[in-house]
């Protein structure tokens, strides 16, 4: 059995898992592109040797990327998911019935060919009447935007580094306010609390600039460095704290009372902000 090594960017530690079986690999026009076969994981996608997702925890941060800015949000009905090429986060986002349309925003054709073809679980909601693919650059697509129509914007993308970077700037924040309705909402990954804090609390910031209400949360993954993960969400007039809708839909990690639980407390959340926080 061979060994893939993932040196996690900007952080550390390297990871390494057993690979049974390598089913694909492939150099795009803007990335490298693999799928291994992990003995517990299961399938992983793999871009430029960072694990992007496995089959066996893949939930978890998909879930919580989506739910908590849809459920809190009153009636989302036009999404727009950027990144995200393996479908993930479009499958929970579809899992809500007011979704009348998402306008899925890929830089990468290549990763979602590959993920419908290896990682049908992940990727079953592509062909989805509702999603409008678009092969483009996200910043692009939210810039290209005249009117104030999109109930909530995710951001699904690789790293903050590289072609990804164009996402985490105060242009692009701008942008995607303008392009929100009025109880709009916008939610991105922002990498790891342990690692990266000086990057959690600089988009923090960011967005603070442009949004009336920033806030952030956390949720575990097993296969990203530092294994605590931040969010933060955004929006002009809605605490994404609050539940606003009661329907069910099937999820294994995300419900109601993680939502409100996976926010920051007000203390340790000023603590950040202010860099008294010191690991």
């Amino acid at each position: 059995m061979i060994k893939f090594f993932e040196k996690a960017p900007y952080s550390p530690v390297e990871y390494c898992y057993d690979v049974e079986e390598i089913l694909f690999k492939c150099k795009s026009k803007f990335q490298e592109i693999m799928v291994v076969k992990n003995p517990y994981f299961g399938k992983m996608l793999i871009l430029d040797e960072v694990v992007q997702l496995t089959e066996r925890d893949e939930f978890f941060y998909h879930e919580m990327l989506v739910h908590i800015a849809m459920f809190a949000h009153p009636n989302p009905r036009k999404v727009v998911v950027i990144g995200g090429g393996d479908g993930g986060a479009l499958r929970e986002v579809l899992k809500h019935r007011t979704v009348e349309k998402v306008y899925f925003v890929e830089i990468d054709e290549e990763v979602i060919n590959i993920s419908k073809r290896f990682l049908p679980t992940v990727a079953c909601s592509i062909d989805d009447p509702r999603v409008e693919i678009k092969i483009m650059d996200g910043a692009e697509f939210i810039i290209k935007r005249n009117h104030s129509d999109i109930d909530v914007v995710i951001i699904d993308s690789t790293d903050i580094i590289g072609f990804a970077r164009t996402l985490f700037t105060s242009d692009f924040f701008n942008s995607v306010k303008k392009c929100l309705t009025n109880n709009g909402m916008f939610v991105t990954h922002t990498e790891s609390l342990h690692f990266h804090k000086d990057m959690v609390i600089e988009i923090q910031e960011t967005l603070k600039s442009v949004f009336q209400i920033v806030d952030l949360y956390t949720a575990p993954i097993a296969t990203y460095p530092g294994n605590w993960w931040a969010f933060a969400i955004a929006s002009n007039s809605l605490s994404p704290r609050e539940v606003r809708h009661n329907f069910d839909i099937k999820t294994k990690y995300y419900d109601k009372e993680i939502h409100l639980q996976s926010f920051m407390t007000p203390s340790l959340y000023e603590k950040l902000l202010h860099k008294k926080l010191e690991w």
